[in-house]
């Protein structure tokens, strides 16, 4: 990927990663303020964060087979398009609760497209040995995109505990467009014909992977608590009687610290080693996410957003790397669609869960039990 083929296509798939996470980290918040708006009961927030995942948990495997059999591309223009689509049904029929889970679960299917098939493209067009690198940058991009999403937040009335949230749906509308032919442009290099028919076994081998089990809980954990901090942390603002300025300022501190943890992901690496790296990154992140739950001062608040962000920044591009790792080319769509698949589970089942903890103990509650999770996960990296 260093040639000039290759750096165009790094350029165009990072591009694509900045833009599909940007529309999900403006809606997903957006979508919480809306239902503020509309005195949707705290409880039943849980639930709407659930709803971004409820889909992409059934369609996950299919997608990662779609990706081997058709072509990385395909499957990423579909899932800009559907992104565009959740963003024009949230503009236009986001005034009821109905309209709004609508629209999230037709984000969460495009986005996981998107997804499984930028993970693929960079599985498959990076060198072995750059993996660890070539999926740092990977999710650096991603952040970046988190990082632009709320930055929106404050753009569309951060001065106000809650935002002009119909100006956030019609911006993501338009940034979907431009995700759409960021995707038209990609020319990925073909994998063998061979490789792309290979079904027999894809999965049974894929899951006999040693450790797989492990590695699929710790990585579901950490993308559940990054969904957390955006449903919820919203929710602490307004408990609190922060502007949603400041809450978005919080929301871009934890993305811009996950950019730093994945830019230097491969020198990390090769100094304190894969295990060591998961084990202090989740441990640090549980310790920030409970400290969030006590009434803090707004600098302390921020600084501990910046160890959040470090700490969550790392689960994902190891999992990533460790499965590119150890599947072949014509598995890999797959193999990052199981990883997906996992994490969708743990996006339905640990905000679920949590939300039933926000009816009385309210959003600091939510922040406690997920700390609680990622330590979980700390313990099950050691092992």
């Amino acid at each position: 990927m260093t040639g000039g083929p290759g750096r165009r296509l790094l350029v165009l798939l990072l591009v694509h990663s900045v833009l599909a996470q940007a529309i999900t980290f403006v809606l997903r918040p957006a979508v919480t303020y809306r239902a503020i708006e509309l005195d949707v009961p705290g409880g039943w927030l849980g639930a709407l964060a659930a709803s971004f995942a409820v889909v992409p948990l059934l369609l996950a495997v299919p997608s990662g087979q779609a990706t081997d059999r058709f072509g990385e591309r395909r499957v990423m223009i579909a899932g800009a398009l559907l992104m565009t689509v959740s963003a024009a049904v949230l503009l236009l029929a986001g005034s009821a609760p109905a309209g709004l889970a609508a629209g999230i679960v037709v984000l969460g299917t495009g986005h996981l497209l998107c997804v499984v098939g930028q993970q693929a493209a960079v599985a498959n067009a990076a060198p072995p040995d750059r993996f660890d690198t070539a999926f740092g940058h990977y999710t650096f991009a991603a952040s970046l995109g988190q990082a632009l999403g709320p930055g929106l937040i404050v753009l569309a009335g951060g001065g106000q505990a809650v935002p002009h949230t119909g100006a956030l749906f019609a911006a993501s509308t338009g940034i979907g467009l431009v995700l759409t032919l960021s995707a038209l442009f990609l020319r990925l290099p073909a994998v063998a014909a061979g490789a792309r028919e290979r079904e027999d076994g894809g999965m049974r081998t894929l899951v006999r992977l040693p450790g797989l089990p492990r590695a699929l809980l710790v990585s579901c954990i950490v993308i559940a608590a990054v969904d957390i901090t955006l449903v919820y942390l919203p929710a602490l603002g307004t408990d609190r009687g922060l502007t949603a300025g400041f809450v978005g300022l919080l929301l871009t501190l934890r993305a811009v610290a996950s950019m730093v943890s994945r830019f230097f992901l491969g020198k990390l690496v090769a100094l304190l080693g894969r295990r060591r790296l998961m084990v202090g990154t989740a441990a640090l992140s549980a310790v920030s996410m409970a400290a969030l739950a006590l009434p803090l001062p707004a600098a302390a608040m921020a600084c501990l957003v910046v160890f959040l962000g470090l700490g969550l920044g790392v689960g994902q591009p190891l999992t990533m790397a460790w499965l590119a790792h150890s599947t072949p080319p014509g598995l890999r769509g797959r193999a990052m669609s199981l990883r997906l698949t996992g994490n969708r589970l743990g996006q339905v089942v640990l905000p679920s869960a949590v939300g039933a903890v926000a009816v009385s103990t309210g959003a600091a509650g939510v922040l406690c039990a997920t700390a609680a999770a990622l330590a979980a996960a700390a313990a099950l990296a050691g092992r």
